[in-house]
This record gives C-alpha cells, structure tokens and sequence, in this order.
C-alpha cells in the first residue's frame, strides 16, 4: 500500500543528508530502515530548528505513527534533500497532535521524489506520560506553516 502525500501542506524546512556507504544493504541501495533513519533526523533538526528540543525532564513532541512510501532506490554515493511539511488540511491540527510530512530527493535529481513519508506528532508531559496542548508559541507557528 502506497500512502500519498495531501496537497494540503507547506514546506517549512529542509536540509541535506549525505549518503554513507553504511546506508547501504547487501542489493547495493539504501536499506529501507535508513530512509526512516532520514526522515528522523529531519524531523530533529526541524524541532532544534524551531526551538523545541525534545526534554525528557519536561513536555515536548513525540510520534504517536510514522510511514514511508519507498518510489525509487537511493544509492551510494550522493546527498538525500528532505524537505519537512506541515500538514494544512482540516484536521491535520489538534490540541496536542500535529501531522507532518516529508519528501526525500537525490540533490543531483532536482523534483524526483525518491520517498515520501510522514508522522503524527503528539505532545506529550514526559513525567506524566500523558499528551498536553501544543504550546502556543509552537501552534502559532504551525498555522502560519512556517
């Protein structure tokens, strides 16, 4: 099954990652757990990018599911572009969860999608192991999608 992307959604970052020849399997591509491994560390910078770096002692984003459509094989060598969205579409907003989307693209192949994925982030009170509002400072932020 195939998971498409919404139109709904803004770039509001993007970075590039190179590609190391330990992301490779044994076929001579990409393993398929490194593309969850970009998109992870994508999703990191974007919150040190914005200011919200997770705190075990306090609140902060988590991921309550995460999914990745595998289109066409990364090899070694090159740089991945990923490129993080926030979704715009009804819903993708609610008090404590926020969807996000990404794309992953060969520097040297501008506009060719290679995989695209996604995750729902919910933050949460990390003591208390339970979700809490999304701060208003980082709501803002996301509906403004930048």
């Amino acid at each position: 099954m195939r998971f498409d992307l919404p139109d709904d959604r803004n770039l509001c970052f993007e970075m590039v990652i190179p590609i190391r020849w330990g992301d490779m399997d044994a076929m001579g591509h990409v393993n398929n757990a490194v593309y969850f491994r970009y998109l992870e560390s994508l999703r990191i910078e974007w919150f040190r990018h914005i200011g919200c770096q997770p705190d075990a002692g306090g609140v902060g984003p988590v991921i309550i599911n995460a999914f990745c459509s595998f289109i066409r094989q990364l090899e070694y060598p090159g740089e991945v572009l990923a490129r993080h969205y926030i979704g715009t579409h009804p819903g993708a907003m609610g008090r404590s969860t926020l969807d996000t989307y990404a794309t992953l693209e060969r520097v040297d192949r501008p506009g060719e999608v290679c995989a695209s994925g996604g995750a729902t982030v919910v933050w949460t009170d990390f003591k208390a192991r339970k979700s809490v509002p999304i701060p208003d400072v980082y709501r803002a932020l996301f509906a403004s999608a930048g």
